[in-house]
């Protein structure tokens, strides 16, 4: 079970890696605030669309674990309708997705409220992508590395194509990011991820895929 586990890895950093780390964090702080302000007028036309599509709060909410297993709560564009059945019948991802959220989802327009979630020191740009709360009874000791560093927006498992590979299999590709975390790899998934948008290839994140609606929509209803 996961409680077993300590809430720290034996893994240990490099003097190298740690200062990479620090300098890291600066750098997330001034550049999401930056793109905060910069793109506060598209972050603002968007909310009012998905509003007015959707005739709810813009905002999805959701607990994920991050540093240490910390919980937080991530933040999105709503893409999906808070309905998750009809008659009686479940609906699909593709039933729920709004029109606006077909959009975002293919433009990932809807990841930008996150810039908040690394301001606030909950996420970076780049690092292991936080998963759902259900998830942590799937992880082995050394998989628990990816909570050693925090949570991005984007990561070494999306430029490896994430919507097409098991998910022990993404969780391994995150032991290798933290264990050789550095510079030039966080800019090579930056650069990798700059062309898979505008090539809108493996762009979804697909955290929630082939869960209900109902345990998928269970946070945002309550803390909207």
């Amino acid at each position: 079970m996961i409680n077993s586990y300590p809430k720290y890895t034996i893994f240990r950093f490099s003097k190298k890696q740690k200062k990479y780390l620090l300098i890291k964090r600066i750098m997330d702080i001034f550049l999401s605030l930056f793109l905060i302000i910069v793109l506060s007028p598209i972050l603002l036309v968007v909310g009012v669309w998905v509003r007015i599509d959707t005739g709810e709060n813009p905002i999805f909410k959701q607990k994920r674990p991050g540093y240490h297993r910390e919980i937080f709560t991530i933040y999105k564009f709503k893409t999906m309708m808070s309905n998750t059945t009809l008659n009686g019948k479940n609906l699909s991802d593709d039933e729920r997705m709004t029109k606006s959220g077909r959009f975002l989802r293919k433009t990932s327009i809807d990841e930008l409220p996150q810039l908040l979630n690394i301001l606030k020191g909950e996420m970076s740009f780049i690092g292991p992508r936080p998963f759902l709360i259900n998830d942590l009874g799937s992880y082995n000791y050394e998989q628990l590395i990816r909570f050693e560093v925090l949570p991005g927006i984007t990561s070494w498992t999306a430029i490896h194509g994430r919507n097409n590979i098991p998910i022990q299999e993404k969780y391994n590709y995150e032991i290798y990011y933290v264990k050789n975390i550095r510079f030039l790899l966080d800019l090579k998934i930056f650069l990798k991820t700059i062309f898979l948008v505008l090539s809108q290839k493996n762009v979804n994140d697909n955290v929630n895929s082939k869960r209900i609606g109902a345990e998928i929509c269970e946070d945002d209803k309550a803390t909207e």
